[in-house]
């Protein structure tokens, strides 16, 4: 007996300390390559404004409730947060893994025999009866050691995958107050054109009866009057197709937030530019951690090297010790006569693969390369954040150029409008001239408009880019 509890307690040790062990690789990050600086962004600058909450990037109070709302409401973001739900109650599973497996059975047998059959004569003559009953209730235990850790490698891949779709929902909102602002400040811009439209076709319309007036005094001609008319209908013109595309993009905004197509009230007149100025990127290394879609390719990478572990230990054997006690009767009269009724059978098995078609090698293989595509999804998903934000910090650059030049030629222009008709009304500017410089005026008006549009679209996807949203 005492033999035999040492052969146990070693057994059990032995098994312990084997189990100790994990096959297959522990995740490390891969190695990347990394600018020091974004641009000529300084690199000992390490704040960013991704480390911003929305609320504070964006001050318009219109904006932040459209915002609230989306992410609220917007339903890709509540698909997101049930993929997060489904894989939560899975990472809650996958914490019993390492219990043995424990069934209660309740069964009863009824086997009647052929009487000219082996087994009807020997139950005649054993039992005296032409029938076998069987009563029985048990518990069932199997439990496989993990051996070589390829359980607590699940383990690892429903941990990653658990965060995965928590970085996938921070990805989602992201993307989904990038597109909310992107369509606001759209919305806005939209606004300023239309105003400088109704602007520039009040200032038509006096064209046109200034030109009337002067034909009927014999100082123009009819074709003066009809060019007039012609550049008072090209800028009537816009009005309905800029209020077109403003209803379009309320309804945008509003199915973003997850509402009806309705008009979104505002202030027309507010200035656009109610964005947070310090544009701090802070240190590529730190991309890292803020992109939410960078921890989504990060985490895929870390549950696919947890399955190639798993799949390294299915080559191995398993060590699996079950047990089995409960009560059994041939009659049930006797099935709970207890001692009598009592039984108890302890098992324990080694299973190795032999011949399985080469399939737990190929699962092996397969999990290697997978583990190998996760490492180049997760260095390009780097790679496409540190162009995004270099793109979106040259684009802010020469952005900001072009708006200055913009804003000098819109000046220029809106001086020339009011020289020209002083000239045109004392007869020393032709009535083209008047025509050509208004049709520049307005152009230059609404090219100013969309490239502050541009400007504030350009802080925005730098905000995004980096990683900002989610906070």
């Amino acid at each position: 007996m005492k033999k035999r509890s040492i052969l146990i307690y070693t057994s059990l040790s032995l098994a312990l300390l084997i189990s100790a062990c994990k096959v297959g690789k522990n995740y490390q990050r891969p190695e990347v390559e990394l600018p020091q600086k974004f641009g000529e962004v300084s690199f000992a600058d390490t704040s960013s404004i991704a480390d911003l909450e929305w609320k504070v990037f964006f001050s318009d109070t219109t904006l932040q409730g459209l915002l609230e709302k989306g992410i609220n409401e917007n339903y890709d973001l509540q698909i997101a947060i049930k993929r997060m739900d489904i894989a939560r109650q899975q990472l809650k599973q996958s914490k019993l893994l390492l219990l043995p497996d424990l069934n209660l059975e309740l069964g009863a047998q009824y086997n009647r025999p052929s009487n000219n059959s082996l087994n009807g004569l020997s139950t005649s003559s054993f039992l005296g009866t032409n029938h076998i009953e069987n009563y029985n209730t048990n518990l069932n235990l199997s439990w496989e050691i993990d051996i070589w850790g390829k359980i607590r490698r699940q383990k690892e891949a429903v941990l990653a995958q658990y965060l995965q779709t928590a970085e996938g929902k921070k990805a989602v909102q992201t993307q989904l107050v990038s597109d909310i602002a992107q369509g606001y400040y759209n919305l806005l811009m939209l606004d300023r054109q239309l105003t400088i439209a109704h602007r520039n076709l009040n200032l038509s319309d006096s064209t046109l009866q200034l030109t009337k007036l002067l034909k009927e005094a014999g100082e123009v001609n009819q074709l003066a009057v009809e060019q007039a008319e012609a550049q008072n209908q090209a800028t009537a013109l816009l009005v309905p197709q800029l209020e077109q595309a403003l209803a379009e993009q309320e309804n945008a905004l509003q199915l973003l937030a997850g509402s009806l197509p309705a008009r979104i009230a505002r202030n027309a007149d507010r200035s656009p530019s109610m964005i947070f100025t310090n544009l701090s990127a802070g240190i590529p290394a730190a991309i890292l951690s803020r992109r939410p879609d960078i921890r989504v390719n990060e985490m895929a990478l870390v549950a696919a090297n947890a399955y190639a572990g798993m799949a390294q230990g299915n080559l191995y054997p398993a060590l699996v010790i079950g047990g089995a006690g409960g009560l059994e009767s041939f009659k049930a009269s006797n099935w709970f006569n207890i001692p009598n009724s009592l039984f108890g059978v302890a098992s324990g098995a080694i299973l190795q693969p032999v011949f399985r078609k080469r399939a737990l090698k190929t699962q092996f293989e397969i999990a290697k390369i997978q583990r190998e595509q996760a490492v180049l999804q997760f260095r390009q998903s780097i790679l496409n954040a540190v162009g995004e934000v270099s793109n979106a910090l040259s684009r802010l650059e020469k952005i900001n150029h072009q708006e200055q030049i913009a804003s000098r030629r819109a000046a220029n222009l809106r001086l020339s409008v009011a020289n020209a008709r002083l000239l045109f009304k004392s007869d020393r500017a032709n009535y083209l001239e008047v025509i050509t410089v208004q049709s520049n005026a307005l152009q230059a008006e609404l090219d100013l408009a969309l490239i502050q549009r541009q400007r504030d679209g350009a802080r925005i996807e730098l905000y995004r880019a980096l990683g900002g949203g989610w906070k």
